[in-house]
């Protein structure tokens, strides 16, 4: 039996005392594992740094050369402001305008689509030649058709970005969908859950691990379909500010723009962890209890 001491004097023992040296457990490797992730990124910078240096090729800019430019092209506004420039406002707002509506449309869409065909054996496997078929064009391909049938306007942007993340949330979404348990939906046809209520309540919370694994692949790909989309014809955004770099041969300004997209990419995927941790709490715990 495990025995721990509250900060009152109080003895605390069994599952409460348990599940405190869990989260004192999981607090300190997660600790550990975000430090670990901020030395590596330290440690890729400096030898970017001294490659850079050695080579001192005007195509390959060391980090010293690129960060103040960043620094000084997005992020050295007021604190009013959250430190946002005005170029900021004008680079962002389209961007990321065309990577969420893409990315949300997809996600629902896909999401609707996937829980009825991973329901339905026949169905899928009636469509699944058409998905395969269609998953394997790619989406830079269908950029003209886009263009002629929307223009380069905001739609034709947010097209290609919902026809290219849209498989990974359908398949996975299908996948997590088929591999319900039966006992948990007999058990609930047992109980009298409607079918709705078990779509809510047993299906979608069931698939919710694939799901989200979908949704987090869609969204690294919404922002790489973002920046080729907007290089083709956009008049504002990353991607124009992309064009623009290399058309004037700036090239610590186009250098710029990559690692902005990565720092974006990387805070992207930051928040999404931590909403899906919050969202799935309930699935590490069924996992720790079964382990």
């Amino acid at each position: 039996m495990t025995i721990r001491t509250s900060p009152a004097g109080r003895t605390v023992t069994g599952p409460a005392a348990r599940s405190r040296t869990r989260h004192v457990g999981a607090t300190w490797r997660f600790g550990g594992w975000a430090l670990s992730r901020i030395w590596l990124i330290i440690g890729l910078g400096a030898l970017w740094q001294i490659l850079a240096r050695a080579a001192d090729n005007p195509y390959f800019p060391p980090p010293s050369k690129i960060f103040p430019i960043v620094h000084d092209l997005w992020f050295s506004g007021p604190a009013g402001h959250l430190f946002l420039t005005s170029k900021a406002g004008d680079d962002f707002t389209p961007s990321l305008t065309h990577i969420f509506a893409g990315w949300i449309i997809a996600s629902a869409v896909g999401i609707v689509i996937g829980v009825a065909l991973g329901r339905s054996r026949a169905a899928s496997e009636f469509l699944n030649p058409l998905l395969e078929f269609g998953r394997a064009i790619p989406p830079p391909t269908l950029i003209p058709f886009f263009i002629i049938v929307f223009h380069i306007t905001d739609s034709m942007f947010i097209a290609v970005i919902v026809f290219g993340v849209i498989w990974p949330v359908l398949l996975n979404t299908i996948d997590g969908a088929r591999t319900v348990d039966s006992l948990q939906l007999d058990t609930a046809k047992v109980f009298g859950i409607s079918g709705w209520q078990r779509l809510w309540r047993v299906i979608l919370p069931a698939a919710a691990p694939k799901i989200f694994a979908g949704l987090r692949v869609s969204l690294s790909l919404a922002l790489i379909l973002m920046v080729i989309s907007e290089l083709v014809g956009a008049t504002a955004g990353i991607g124009d500010h992309l064009v623009n770099a290399q058309r004037s041969f700036e090239l610590p300004q186009m250098w710029a723009g990559i690692v902005l997209l990565g720092i974006l990419g990387l805070l992207f995927n930051g928040v999404f962890v931590l909403v899906e941790r919050r969202v799935l709490a309930w699935h590490r715990g069924a996992l720790r209890n079964e382990g």
